[in-house]
C-alpha cells in the first residue's frame, strides 16, 4: 500500500460548520490556493457532490483533474483520482472530530502519485505542503464564515 501523508488542525467551529465549507466546492477557489476552477459534475439524492472537475494551479503542477467523493455521514469525505492529466492517482480524506465546546478537530490523509518520476521524499514533502496550506485556508475560511 502507497504511504500516506497526514497533519490534523483545530478549528473554532462546529463540525457541522467545518464540513459545510469542505461541501461548497464552488467556493474553492474563494480559499484555496491552488484550486483555479471547482464544477460539481454529479450529485447524490442528498445533494452531496460525487464527482468534481477540479483545475489546479499548484506552481509547477498545474492539472485538470475528476476526483470522487465518498461521504461517511457528517464527519468524513473522502476521494479518489477519476481523471487527470498529471496524476497515476491520488486518495485523500478529512476526517471530523469534535475537540471541545465550539471546536473541531480536522485531520486531512492524501497520497498522491503522479505520472513524472519524482523521489519519494521529495512526493511526501508536497503532500505535506498540500495538506498544510489546504488546512490552513479551511480554518481561516470557517473561522471567518462561522
Amino acid at each position: 500500500m502507497a504511504e500516506h501523508t497526514s497533519s490534523s488542525i483545530t478549528i473554532e467551529a462546529a463540525p457541522a460548520d467545518v464540513m459545510a465549507v469542505i461541501a461548497d466546492f464552488a467556493r474553492y477557489p474563494d480559499w484555496t490556493g491552488e484550486v483555479k476552477e471547482a464544477e460539481v459534475l454529479k450529485s447524490d439524492e442528498l445533494g452531496r457532490a460525487e464527482q468534481v472537475r477540479l483545475v489546479m494551479d499548484a506552481g509547477a503542477i498545474k492539472d485538470d483533474q475528476t476526483l470522487g467523493y465518498t461521504w461517511t455521514g457528517d464527519h468524513e469525505v473522502s476521494w479518489t483520482l477519476v481523471k487527470s492529466q498529471m496524476l497515476r492517482s491520488l486518495d485523500g480524506s478529512y476526517l471530523l472530530e469534535p475537540a471541545g465546546e465550539g471546536a473541531t478537530e480536522v485531520t486531512y490523509r492524501l497520497t498522491v502519485d503522479v505520472k513524472i518520476p519524482m523521489l519519494g521524499m521529495i512526493k511526501r514533502k508536497a503532500e505535506k505542503v498540500i495538506i498544510d496550506r489546504a488546512l490552513a485556508g479551511l480554518k481561516k475560511r470557517v473561522e471567518e464564515t462561522a
